[in-house]
């Protein structure tokens, strides 16, 4: 069975999902089970000797790099050295995706600064550092992707809740520097997120996918299950994101506990078979 007949053409792995494996079992991991693309985490791009060498390797077993993860974390005040060294270091991480051969760098705006309750003021500097980073972008011919991550990561992780807010700030900037992710874990939940996947149409830049299993975990950011695990309507989801659109690679990214402790052949077995069942359209 060839990748173009077997419904995961489009499948990535995000590499988080593999946790436990280095950059080049993962991308080893992908080759044998047939995905044909995965998504690179900057941390693993490092241990593997930068991205340099991280670009041979996934290039020399065929795959390509569906995105990068991740930038952003720039909502600490304007002056400051964080500030500073948090815009010095999204600049690279623009320059490690253009190495890297992908177009699209998924950001994860930025909490509260620590003491500050003034959620407006943090909203307004994630504008400020798109419109400081964009055009950096563009030159590098990759896209800056706006995640929306679930209101309840708002204090800590991302400011921007809201695939809406995600479009208002990427529509300040021309389409090809400033994108948004449609992560279903995040907006799921969303009563307008048909209508925003439908008004994004070619800002989507990314689309990863995990499901929203019950219970949640203690820590709610390792809740993410496979794909059927939960009550997600995965079907409904990939056709607003194919109406609007979107051609690109379909990503999963799982954090997880019990999948980062499965063996990394059995997580892509199922993966691939979630896929299958829940996602790629049906035959014929």
């Amino acid at each position: 069975m060839t990748r173009a007949a077997s419904g995961i053409e489009r499948l990535s792995l995000n590499q988080i999902t593999t946790k436990a494996w280095s950059l080049a079992e993962a991308v080893q991991g992908c080759a044998d089970a047939g995905i044909p693309a995965i998504g690179l985490w900057r941390d693993k791009v490092a241990e593997a000797g930068g991205a340099d060498r991280a670009a041979v390797l996934v290039r020399t077993a065929g795959l390509t790099v569906s995105s990068l993860c991740r930038g952003g974390f720039f909502t600490a005040p304007t002056g400051t050295a964080a500030r500073t060294a948090a815009l010095d270091d999204n600049r690279r991480a623009i320059e490690e995706a253009a190495v890297l051969g992908t177009g699209t760098l998924v950001l994860v705006c930025g909490g509260l600064p620590d003491g500050s309750r003034d959620l407006a003021a943090a909203r307004g500097r994630v504008r400020d550092a798109l419109a400081e980073l964009a055009p950096f972008a563009g030159d590098h011919g990759v896209r800056l992707a706006v995640e929306p991550l679930h209101p309840m990561f708002c204090a800590d992780r991302a400011v921007v809740s809201t695939l809406g807010q995600a479009l208002d700030l990427a529509e300040e900037f021309p389409a090809g520097q400033v994108g948004v992710v449609v992560d279903s874990y995040h907006v799921w939940w969303d009563p307008e997120l048909y209508r925003q996947i439908a008004r994004a149409g070619e800002r989507i830049a990314a689309y990863q996918l995990c499901d929203w299993t019950l219970p949640l975990p203690a820590d709610a950011l390792l809740g993410r299950g496979q794909v059927g695990d939960g009550v997600i309507d995965f079907r409904a989801l990939d056709r607003a994101v194919s109406a609007a659109g979107y051609t690109g690679w379909v990503e999963v990214e799982l954090f997880n506990q019990q999948v980062w402790d499965t063996p990394g052949e059995v997580t892509l077995r199922r993966l691939i078979e979630r896929h299958l069942a829940h996602v790629a359209p049906p035959p014929g």
